[in-house]
């Protein structure tokens, strides 16, 4: 691998500085840059590598033609139904569809994505092995971690239990969980599974809780009850937990504690159409929260884009961000608490740290996450893949 020195960079909007990449990896201020390829940076502004915490690379159409017209009824398990009928019908390829948005979202700076991948009786583990091998083929320069995700619900479907087993041991990297009372109406049974397959497997557990009010307070008690009870601490996430936007104060600022102790993180996709955990109370409290798109132009919306500077942009309107060290908090939600609540490690732009780089002409990060401008310079483990918003060879 060839050395890479970045001359005259600003690292998250600071001072003007050299920043070497040795072997793959930020190196310490003033090593030997002898025999290092040079890029000039003209004075850009450096980020890390984006992080997309939450997102359905199998599910997209992003990379199609043709435009899909969207039919789908407004209740999730209208979505559930409809999509599982549009890929049993069209036999939509998660392999094809999660390799261009990996590389979609490369081109735009991301270098870490945690996916979220359908398990049923339908599908059965197919669209999980796909994602798999997207996996593989991205290895080195974006890493991607994999949910095995019951969307159509375990209980009801006779099944599902043993297909989950069979994707955490196909390779899967975190097992899934979605709505323990609205669609399992059976919180204890599902919980049950979940932890059980997450203890036998040895892995994280991410759980789809879009439960509001008091149901979906009640959904994360069990599930934070589960997490203390089995010693999984730091190894358990709440996607959307919209109930945290819609309870009271003091049982928000309860339950937030728990989390905080627990070591419980939020994924929050700070969708406009729902109450959403609020990214100033989380960090208040000391519970990581991070962002991402969800689904990206799929069965269940035709919104979202493979850039993490405009989920950025998200969180920050949804959660009123105007001041610059505010915006600075919603970026943080698609770089480090990223890295951290999904558990990438070697992230950020310290020495040591996985050379994932992205350079933007910005004159300060709130301008950057504003004004989303085109990626001048994308570099994933060390090396140049991206130039101009554009995917390298």
């Amino acid at each position: 691998m060839t050395d890479l020195l970045l001359r005259n960079v600003r690292p998250m909007g600071g001072p003007a500085s050299d920043v070497l990449v040795r072997g793959g990896r930020i190196a310490a201020p003033g090593a030997d840059a002898t025999g290092a390829a040079v890029e000039d940076g003209q004075g850009l502004l450096l980020l890390p590598g984006f992080v997309e915490g939450h997102t359905h690379l199998d599910k997209t159409v992003f990379h199609e033609r043709d435009w899909l017209v969207n039919e789908v009824g407004p209740r999730i398990v209208d979505k559930i139904d409809t999509e599982r009928e549009w890929r049993a019908r069209t036999g939509h390829d998660a392999g094809a569809a999660s390799l261009a948005m990996a590389r979609a979202f490369l081109a735009a700076g991301t270098t870490r994505i945690r996916s979220h991948v359908d398990v049923d009786t339908s599908g059965g583990t197919r669209h999980v092995e796909r994602v798999l091998a997207t996996r593989e083929a991205m290895r080195g320069v974006q890493e991607i971690q994999v949910v095995a995700f019951p969307q159509s619900g375990i209980l009801g479907r006779q099944g599902t239990e043993s297909l989950l087993d069979a994707a955490m041991a196909m390779g899967a990297d975190i097992v899934g969980g979605l709505d323990p009372c609205a669609i399992e109406r059976d919180p204890v049974r599902h919980l049950n599974i979940v932890f059980g397959l997450a203890e036998k497997h040895r892995k994280p557990v991410d759980i789809h809780l879009h439960e509001q009010g008091s149901m979906g307070a009640f959904s994360l008690e069990l599930i934070l009850e589960r997490t203390r009870a089995l010693s999984m601490q730091g190894q358990v996430v709440v996607s959307h937990a919209f109930c945290l936007g819609d309870v009271t104060e003091r049982d928000r600022d309860a339950l937030l504690a728990q989390m905080a102790d627990l070591g419980v993180a939020i994924a929050t996709t700070a969708p406009a159409s729902r109450p959403v955990p609020l990214v100033a109370a989380c960090r208040a409290a000391g519970v990581t929260i991070f962002g991402g798109n969800d689904g990206i132009r799929d069965t269940w919306t035709p919104y979202g884009s493979p850039d993490m500077l405009e989920r950025a942009m998200l969180v920050g309107l949804r959660n009123n961000f105007r001041r610059d060290d505010e915006i600075a908090l919603a970026f943080d939600c698609v770089s480090t608490a990223g890295a951290k609540g999904c558990g990438f490690e070697d992230y950020g732009l310290h020495p040591g740290a996985r050379a994932d780089l992205v350079l933007v002409d910005a004159r300060a990060l709130a301008e950057a996450v504003v004004v989303r401008p085109p990626r001048r310079l994308v570099v994933a483990g060390g090396r140049i893949v991206g130039r101009e918003g554009v995917l390298l060879a």
